[in-house]
């Protein structure tokens, strides 16, 4: 048998997809320099869509090795060409991609909350995405006049503006071959590999930079702080969050996996947000409206509901909480800004969270997130 090396695209995706997509009992994995060619040679467009998509269903069927995950995520990590920032350090906010279905978003807050704080900050995202085409920091930043289709370079000054010091980049400006794939995946319907590795891009960099991201599954913590290695994360926390987000409930105990440099073991902790924050809610996330219509459907197995009135109704609550309004939101915003800044600064979380409780008070923050 040929060496990948000495196989052409189309050689390599057969002799692949030949051993991967043999059902769950005689499938057998491939190398990671295999996931990685074969990747490339999807975002180059060498090979049919109809093989790509075999690819990414036949690698979810039988699930993903470590090495094929590290593969595919090279590919992309190639494809991405980063921009330096003027920095000391730089978070880098990775909400889900698909958005938010069944609460108000509150994340895009915590970006001038952290700038306040003196942290370069961006959010990475796509206007719409499946399986949930949900509500997106895209939207709801485009709603309040953002350009969400800044250049990096464009971004880059508004993070070294201390006046700003937040901004957001679209996928299809940092990685615009990965970005053509949408409709594929829409084909495809069910959650391919892509959708864990698109959130950890790395596209503006600083002197340290830190991952932030969410997940509900169990399984999925230490996948995320292997790859945000692999990405050149000088650190990560994945937080335990609603929806897969990275803000935790407000109404029970959440956990928080992390590494404050790649070559610590990794590690967790636990906040009780009730107890340890005098957190007091009765909802996990901060609720819709009654006037979000909602569409019930398959007997309320799935709801939908439209996402630009979820970018508003986000954007009037969030706004309104960075001016200093008490509730849901503004404990959301607090409460995911003050485990941040704990885990970046090494502060404990209680004494981040007054100090943030302080910005929100007195209306700082709402006057950066004005910047646009």
């Amino acid at each position: 048998m040929k060496s990948v090396k000495n196989l052409n695209s189309q050689e390599l995706m057969k002799s692949v997809i030949q051993r991967i997509a043999t059902g769950p009992e005689l499938s057998k994995n491939i190398s990671r320099d295999e996931a990685k060619q074969a990747m490339r040679a999807i975002l180059r467009g060498e090979v049919s869509e109809v093989r790509a998509a075999i690819f990414l269903i036949a690698l979810r069927m039988k699930r993903e090795t470590d090495d094929e995950n590290l593969g595919v995520q090279d590919a992309i990590n190639e494809e991405i060409k980063p921009k330096q920032v003027n920095a000391e350090n730089l978070i880098n906010i990775a909400d889900p991609y698909d958005g938010y279905t069944r609460n108000v978003p509150s994340s895009v807050f915590v970006l001038p909350i952290l700038s306040e704080l003196g942290y370069a900050c961006i959010s990475q995202g796509v206007e719409s995405v499946g399986p949930k085409y949900g509500c997106t920091h895209h939207l709801i930043l485009k709603l309040l006049g953002l350009n969400v289709s800044a250049s990096l370079e464009q971004t880059a000054d508004r993070l070294e503006d201390e006046s700003i010091g937040w901004g957001y980049i679209d996928q299809k400006i940092f990685a615009p071959k990965l970005f053509s794939l949408m409709n594929l995946r829409s084909e495809i319907i069910k959650r391919p590999l892509i959708t864990t590795l698109e959130v950890l891009a790395n596209p503006l960099i600083s002197k340290k930079n830190h991952f932030v991201t969410g997940f509900v599954h169990k399984p999925y913590p230490p996948i995320y702080l292997m790859l945000a290695r692999n990405a050149g994360f000088d650190s990560s926390i994945v937080i335990r969050g609603t929806e897969g987000g990275v803000v935790p409930s407000l109404r029970q105990k959440s956990i928080f996996h992390f590494y404050r440099s790649p070559d610590d073991e990794d590690e967790s902790f636990e906040i009780d947000p009730i107890n340890e924050l005098d957190i007091k809610q009765d909802a996990r996330a901060v609720p819709f409206p009654a006037s979000i219509s909602k569409e019930d459907k398959n007997d309320k197995i799935e709801t939908k509901v439209d996402p630009m009135e979820v970018a508003k109704e986000s954007l009037k609550q969030g706004m309104d909480a960075l001016g200093g309004k008490p509730g849901i939101m503004r404990d959301c915003i607090a409460y995911c800004s003050a485990a941040i800044s704990s885990h970046v600064s090494g502060n404990d979380v209680k004494t981040c969270y007054k100090e943030i409780t302080r910005i929100l008070d007195s209306g700082s923050a709402l006057s950066r997130f004005k910047k646009i």
